[in-house]
């Protein structure tokens, strides 16, 4: 059977040339054939006017990727654009800096922030944090009150690593942030005037993930009515039309309901990266795609997952949070330290790991149907939510060393970059349990395009740079919506914002289960098999010893 499907690009109008080829995959079996929609780049020259002044907090890799997108797509002078970083990187954006871009070395600390913020942008301006370990709470609560919109890609604090010995795996979560983050929000919708627009974690993942999310159950619900079926128990096809048009429409909470119909239980955001360095890794250093300091932070940190409501039992070392919405779980172990199995189309089986991750906690918290009873308001259905992440083959050699070295961070850090002499990284998310049994959504982005893109980047960083790109865009449109999560936002119009720069994005239905990819080699003495009535709990995906 062959079905198209759509791009990245949700609607890249008539002028958009399109080439249709068949996408990556390593694993025909597993994958119904199907066709992907290319957008032609050259067609592309849409540019978003904004007056204000932009402030770049932080220009490691990701923000070197991202400054060549703003001034390529904002209409705005560049000598209104500043970036800020503690170290000189001068020599890394010198084509931005020769266009008029203004650099000011100088570190952001939670003594100075407030004064050297406020020298730098005021009322109607707007700051992308692309910095780490600088506090989201400080940034989101003065910038609410200075009218000043924001954006970022993960949520951080002053210091992550204080008294971390003596910290709960609730006070290390994300769940715990995000509660925090919520409290300012009731805060400052609470004031007579809309707050400035502030958008949290909306980079690749989080970020693009949640609009991979949407559009995945978009494209299940029309392949079962294509099919007639099967639907989840008590949903008939009038009712999925109705699901389907409400969702199109964001209605509120019509995505948790699809999600439902369609009887989706596990949702895995899973990414293999397969860029390939030229350059070995050599002892005692740490290699990567990305920022090493954010990995090293997230990755040390408890294992986060959303928890379904069809999970039976939980798994060892589990925690479970007090307060707000339940909707997660922490594991008292490194998230780099806990493995599942899981399936990309192009690379087909893999081990991921269940780094912690903010779509962890919004996209579950977004499908959750509740109903309200007597005794208060009580979750009726949520998908199981996770990363599962499998990093370049340098990033996992790093790993290994990290841990024999009782994860004390190597002293040599180093991002692949110009070395890079192959490889893609496959993004996206894979949704299962329904009636189709698997369905993988996301990015196939590889080194030569990203390069014909914005020389001097990599796959990774241009994921994460064009989801900023469509974040701030919607931010420019709508100034005052408060502080949103990527889940909030209109999936289309951030796609058609990022999509040009994610490379192939296939929309593609999948046979792969958790059962195809555990170890019989000791069946009759080792680990029980699992049993068919388990296939989507977290104990099938969890790797066993």
């Amino acid at each position: 059977m062959q079905r198209p499907q759509r791009s990245c690009v949700a609607d890249a109008g008539a002028a958009a040339r399109r080439d249709r080829s068949k996408v990556a995959t390593t694993n025909p079996i597993h994958v119904l054939l199907y066709t992907v929609r290319r957008y032609d780049m050259n067609q592309n020259t849409t540019r978003t006017p904004f007056d204000g002044r932009i402030l770049m907090l932080g220009c490691g890799s990701v923000g070197q990727c991202t400054l060549p997108l703003v001034r390529r797509h904002i209409d705005m002078p560049a000598e209104r654009i500043t970036v800020l970083d503690f170290e000189d990187v001068r020599p890394k954006i010198e084509d931005s800096l020769q266009a008029g871009v203004t650099f000011r070395q100088a570190r952001l600390t939670q003594d100075n922030y407030k004064s050297m913020l406020g020298e730098l942008v005021g009322p109607g301006d707007i700051i992308i944090d692309l910095s780490w370990n600088v506090e989201t709470f400080d940034l989101l609560a003065w910038c609410g009150e200075h009218d000043i919109r924001y954006i970022n890609t993960s949520l951080e604090e002053w210091d992550p690593y204080g008294d971390i010995e003596n910290k709960s795996p609730y006070e290390r979560s994300l769940y715990s942030r995000q509660m925090r983050v919520r409290l300012l929000k009731n805060r400052l919708n609470s004031h007579s005037k809309p707050s400035p627009t502030a958008i949290m974690d909306h980079g690749a993942n989080p970020g693009l993930v949640s609009h991979f999310t949407k559009r995945a159950l978009l494209d299940i619900a029309a392949a079962l009515l294509e099919q007639g079926g099967p639907m989840a128990k008590g949903v008939d096809r009038k009712g999925l039309e109705k699901l389907v048009a409400d969702a199109e429409s964001q209605v509120e909470g019509s995505f948790a309901r699809l999600s439902q119909a369609t009887g989706t239980k596990v949702i895995h955001i899973s990414e293999r990266d397969t860029q390939v360095s030229s350059r070995p890794k050599e002892m005692n250093e740490f290699v990567n795609t990305w920022s090493i300091e954010g990995f090293f932070e997230e990755g040390t940190a408890p294992a986060e997952l959303g928890w379904g409501t069809h999970e039976r039992r939980f798994p060892r070392n589990a925690h479970i949070p007090v307060g707000g919405p339940g909707n997660q779980i922490f594991l008292a172990q490194p998230g780099i330290r806990t493995f599942v199995h899981s399936w990309v189309p192009s690379g087909g089986p893999i081990i991921g790991m269940v780094v912690r991750h903010a779509e962890s906690f919004t996209i579950s918290d977004y499908l959750t149907v509740w109903e309200e009873t007597l005794e208060g308001r009580h979750a009726v259905y949520r998908p199981t939510v996770h990363y599962a992440y499998m990093p370049c083959d340098n990033a996992i050699l790093s790993l290994y060393e990290l841990t024999m070295r009782s994860f004390k961070l190597q002293p040599k850090l180093r991002i692949m970059s110009d070395e890079i002499t192959s490889g893609i990284d496959e993004l996206g998310v894979l949704l299962m349990g329904h009636g189709l049994t698997g369905w993988w959504t996301g990015s196939q982005l590889g080194i030569d395009e990203t390069r014909r893109l914005v020389p001097g980047q990599n796959a990774t960083t241009l994921q994460v740079a064009a989801s900023v790109l469509g974040g701030l865009t919607y931010m420019i449109k709508h100034p005052f919506k408060g502080i949103l999560v990527p889940d909030d936002l209109p999936h289309r119009e951030i796609l058609d914002v990022a999509g040009p720069y994610l490379g192939p994005c296939p929309s593609v239905p999948t046979t792969w289960t958790p059962l195809e990819s555990r170890s019989r080699l000791f069946g009759k003495w080792g680990t029980p098999p699992v049993d068919e009535a388990d296939l989507w709990q977290f104990a099938s995906f969890a790797v066993e010893p």
